[in-house]
């Protein structure tokens, strides 16, 4: 036997969900640091023997610069190409191990398990491989249970935007479409049209260059053409790829919100949308006919309440 709900249970649920989504946020982080230390344990000491070995060939060959021929010059060529794609510090004497640092390590954590997989970096050593498989496998599952999270909670967010304009409003028709065009267009600020102005302050690039990069990450596609930290001869500060990789985690998630708002519109009723007089007219004459029906019975109907409000977008 069901009684009426209590005011409480929501706040209770609410309390029940929130240590869940900090626990989960933290397991996922855990999971990144976990995997950026395994690459850069991995990956470290083959970077820096890799650096080592292109600066010794390098200024072995320079030494007889004037006597460089075709094909010397082609192979110098050939090992430029080589420890680029290693993640090598190219420029200067240094023997760094570039990008497989623990930062670079951690967001190539990010862009494996959100499925971007930019292809200006991979792991060299077999164990490394070995490791990026096993690491996707669990990693990539618990970054859609991540983003599911994330998307809830910002639905939910949405969903009691709509239930207040709703019952402010004269029109509460109209207060879905509202709460889904503010939440598209504070999305479109935050993640798509903010981050390539920092963008093209840290990297040197345009903003119609920054707003490809942002468009083609938060998208999946990532065709590796434009990759941030790539610049040699910039000094990008600890924190930007941090920043970059929260970017990336809070863009998918309310990517996936749009879409899942944009198919919830879709599949709305046609009695919850704004009709046509004359389907009104025939709903109201249609419900006048059922009530009466019942009333000659003595039954009142359920499912029928007067000042029930529908929001008419489903959460």
């Amino acid at each position: 036997m069901c009684g009426p709900r209590s005011s409480e249970a929501p706040c209770s649920a609410r309390v029940c969900r929130a240590p869940g989504t900090g626990l989960l946020l933290l397991s996922y982080l855990a999971y990144l640091v976990l995997g950026a230390g395994v690459f850069w344990a991995l990956e470290g000491r083959a970077a820096r023997y890799s650096s080592h070995i292109f600066q010794r060939h390098k200024w072995e060959q320079l030494k007889n610069f004037t006597c460089l021929d075709g094909p010397a010059l082609n192979q110098l060529i050939r090992d430029i190409i080589q420890a680029y794609k290693d993640g090598t510090q190219l420029l200067g004497s240094t023997t760094s191990m570039g990008r497989w640092g623990f930062v670079g390590s951690f967001f190539f954590s990010v862009s494996t398990i959100t499925t971007i997989g930019y292809g200006n970096l991979s792991p060299e050593t077999m164990a490394a491989r070995l490791f990026c498989i096993v690491f996707a496998l669990v990693g990539i599952p618990l970054n859609l249970v991540v983003l599911n999270r994330l998307g809830h909670l910002m639905q939910q967010g949405v969903h009691r935007c709509v239930q207040w304009l709703g019952g402010s409003w004269q029109d509460p028709a109209r207060a879905p479409w509202l709460a889904g065009s503010a939440a598209l267009l504070s999305g479109l600020l935050l993640f798509l049209l903010l981050p390539p102005l920092l963008f093209s302050h840290m990297e040197g690039w345009s903003y119609a260059e920054s707003f490809y990069f942002a468009f083609i990450t938060l998208s999946t596609v990532g065709f590796g053409d434009y990759v941030i930290g790539m610049d040699p001869s910039r000094k990008y500060p600890l924190w930007y790829k941090n920043i970059v990789s929260l970017w990336i985690l809070f863009g998918m998630a309310w990517q996936a919100l749009i879409i899942k708002m944009i198919l919830s519109l879709l599949k709305m009723p046609a009695d919850m949308c704004t009709c046509s007089p004359r389907c009104c007219k025939g709903d109201i004459k249609s419900r006048s006919w059922r009530q009466g029906q019942e009333g000659e019975r003595g039954v009142q109907s359920p499912g029928i309440t007067s000042g029930t409000f529908h929001s008419g977008y489903v959460l």
